[in-house]
């Protein structure tokens, strides 16, 4: 969990470091980013369940997967997908891909070889090469589970939709059809890099600008 007063001091330092974060944060108030404490392996399965998805598809096909396999909605164990089958879950609407991944992500939990207290002690570079490595992982799903999992302050993901769209909306000029003009990486990050050391609640920000509800961002 993100202590409460680390979130104060996000807070005022992207006020202070950016006018349009100064604004989202009146608008919204206080930050609930790591409120709950999350399951390193429950939010790697959701977030392997969310690739590619819409936040409302995801929803859906997760609450199909917890009844599938006995689980709460927002507490996925190992243990749960001992009698779960790739065709079972691909019923639920995954992938062949990612019913596969959520199988092998248990299998390592249950055999040692995905070890989140021994993740947790590692830096956010090697912590985000570890997660990669993982399959059916890739940097976003890593990014977001430095995030939501690991409680990690100062991660921006170039590579989430959501966030690009918020920043090419709120920050970049309008062409002439009146519509914003999509920011090139170095132009986005140039854009981030007032934000450090609290990037990650920046994007709380941005998150919450495009998907009100805040159930989905504490």
């Amino acid at each position: 969990m993100i202590p409460t007063k680390a979130l104060r001091a996000a807070e005022a330092h992207l006020a202070a470091a950016d006018p349009v974060m100064a604004k989202l944060i009146s608008h919204f108030g206080p930050s609930t980013l790591g409120r709950k404490r999350r399951d390193p392996f429950h939010v790697l399965c959701a977030s392997i369940i969310g690739q590619q998805l819409s936040a409302k598809a995801a929803d859906t096909i997760q609450k199909r997967v917890a009844t599938l396999i006995g689980a709460p909605m927002d507490c996925f164990e190992h243990t749960h997908f001992g009698s779960a089958t790739q065709q079972s879950l691909r019923a639920c609407g995954l992938s062949n891909a990612k019913g596969k991944w959520l199988l092998e992500l248990a299998s390592r939990r249950s055999d040692g070889r995905f070890d989140a207290t021994a993740l947790a002690r590692l830096d956010d570079a090697a912590l985000c090469i570890e997660l990669d490595a993982l399959p059916g992982i890739g940097l976003w799903t890593a990014e977001m589970m430095l995030i939501f999992a690991f409680d990690r302050l100062d991660v921006f993901s170039l590579g989430d939709v959501g966030l690009r769209n918020a920043i090419n909306k709120l920050y970049a000029p309008k062409g002439r059809d009146g519509k914003p003009k999509k920011l090139d990486d170095k132009k986005t990050l140039k854009i981030t890099k007032p934000w450090s050391p609290y990037r990650s609640i920046a994007c709380w920000y941005l998150w919450r600008g495009i998907d009100g509800d805040i159930g989905n961002w504490t």
